[in-house]
């Protein structure tokens, strides 16, 4: 009988989908650490916001990817982001960097000056990886795999609730049409678009509370446990 194993778990989605959430809750409940890689995107998107760079000029994204410096931190099972020194874990949950995020996720540049990052995060295993396409490109050989979805209207609502809790001022038809914008982005891009991992378990989160989703999960992750336990 093996020992446990720290498993590397992965959580896809489309942008609302209570992914952030639930995957915290997840590694609390777990005592892994969390990866939130659409905070790195989010953490390239501010870099190139703040300098005024056109994502078509490949001269200017390729000398902002090479000379950036991205740092990540676990603080218990949360994750601080840091670019070149600066803590920007707070500063990057606006719509315009999420939407800027979404962008350049589609480009392979920028897709290969992160792959490194995560990939090392996952190196010791014992961690919930969150993103859109950590169990298709990133960890495809992840121990349990999620798909978590949610309709639009229920994605929309969330993700204004959540920026009004943070004290950030919202638009509930400007955020429906980010999300749709997003959507379309991330779905229809020809680099590791999102879409449903191989062996994933999919979870429609619509009508579920957190808690719901997470114990849900806990039953496939105990399953899984016990299963690498007796191999």
């Amino acid at each position: 009988m093996k020992e446990d194993i720290g498993m590397i778990i992965t959580i896809d989605g489309p942008a609302g989908a209570g992914k952030s959430t639930v995957s915290k809750v997840l590694a609390e409940r777990l005592n892994y650490g969390y990866l939130d890689t659409g905070a790195l995107y989010r953490a390239v998107a501010y870099k190139i916001i703040q300098n005024n760079v056109s994502v078509s000029d490949e001269a200017a994204m390729s000398d902002l990817l090479k000379h950036m410096k991205i740092n990540v931190y676990m603080t218990g099972n949360a994750m601080k982001v840091f670019m070149d020194s600066e803590d920007v874990t707070d500063l990057i949950r606006t719509e315009e960097i999420g939407l800027m995020a979404s962008k350049i996720s589609a480009g392979i540049p920028v897709r290969h000056a992160l792959l490194a990052i995560q990939r090392e995060a996952g190196k010791r295993g014992s961690i919930i990886a969150e993103g859109r396409d950590m169990g298709t490109v990133v960890f495809p050989h992840a121990d349990v795999k999620f798909f978590l979805d949610a309709n639009a209207r229920v994605r929309t609502n969330r993700r204004y609730n959540e920026l009004i809790a943070k004290g950030i001022d919202a638009d509930l038809r400007a955020i429906e049409n980010d999300l749709n914008m997003r959507d379309k982005q991330d779905r229809e891009r020809t680099v590791a678009p999102l879409k449903i991992p191989e062996g994933a378990i999919i979870i429609d989160s619509s009508n579920l509370k957190v808690l719901d989703v997470v114990e849900n999960m806990m039953n496939f992750v105990n399953k899984k446990n016990e299963s690498l336990k007796t191999q």
